[in-house]
């Protein structure tokens, strides 16, 4: 019998949530209490952004590539997958989140309160690009971000405000998180983030123009035999690097999601054992 009473899902074998038994952390009628990585929960708006692969894979290709860290932040947290999943990979880490939409700030605190996270866990409810929302002595060991991919009007932006600003730029770009990432990195600081391969160039411009050097990129592909859709990228401060590493990406192997029968690739099994799901 699963011991958690609200959650209807599969349950990773340890800790049972502390909001597991608080009746005023129960999903209400729009909303739905999910697995996002071990025994951490998530709450989504059933109509509304729902986390994605590119969140999962932001989450652990950062805290994969800088596994120590003290201090995380995470850039346009939306409902906290990104967060969620970063402080369970770094149980020692103190993390502050900065999300500008209400409902998505309101679910990320109604999950961090049932996670039990709230003592090292800070969600800061405003604009990333707002200079009061972190501070200017504020420097962190990891940095993650999970941004729009979209110019505002280039596309079908769909029927809910909280996903259409997931997918379009409404509030910055790729620039605006390089600039974010290069002003609060700290000494050997990693930023991960993720972002289309086809718009790759966006990218190399905006960490150029932000004093970051691109230091390692994994392509994505969705189905085995596709091109990849995404890329995930990792960045450092260029001024931290020795000079002859500077210009260089190590462009890694890419990553597999699915075999050509639709099956989980053996590549991403070992991505969701890595944050406590079952293969």
């Amino acid at each position: 019998m699963n011991p958690d009473p609200f959650f209807k899902g599969w349950a990773k074998p340890g800790p049972i949530p502390p909001g597991a038994r608080d009746l005023s952390l129960t999903p209400s009628a729009d909303e739905t209490l999910d697995a996002i990585s071990g025994h951490f929960r998530l709450f989504q708006l059933r109509d509304g952004h729902r986390f994605s692969t590119d969140d999962v894979l932001t989450a652990w290709y950062g805290t994969s590539w800088c596994p120590t860290a003290q201090t995380a932040l995470d850039l346009g947290s939306g409902i906290g997958s990104v967060g969620m999943i970063a402080a369970w990979r770094l149980p020692g880490a103190k993390l502050v989140t900065v999300e500008a939409q209400d409902d998505s700030v309101r679910l990320a605190r109604k999950s961090a309160r049932y996670n039990g996270l709230e003592p090292r866990y800070e969600i800061r409810h405003g604009d990333f690009r707002d200079p009061k929302m972190i501070r200017a002595e504020e420097k962190f060991d990891l940095i993650l971000g999970s941004p729009p991919y979209f110019p505002s009007g280039t596309g079908i932006e769909g029927d809910h405000p909280q996903k259409i600003a997931c997918r379009f730029e409404l509030r910055g770009d790729i620039s605006d998180y390089c600039q974010a990432a290069a002003k609060h990195l700290a000494l050997g600081g990693f930023f991960a983030c993720v972002f289309p391969t086809d718009q790759s160039e966006r990218v190399k411009t905006a960490a150029a123009n932000s004093g970051l050097s691109i230091v390692r990129q994994r392509p994505v592909i969705f189905r085995e035999g596709d091109a990849p859709l995404i890329s995930l990228f990792g960045l450092m401060l260029a001024e931290h690097l020795p000079p002859h590493f500077r210009p260089k990406t190590w462009t890694e192997p890419a990553l597999t999601i699915r075999r050509t029968d639709g099956t989980i690739h053996p590549e991403y099994s070992a991505v969701k054992l890595a944050i406590g799901f079952p293969p």
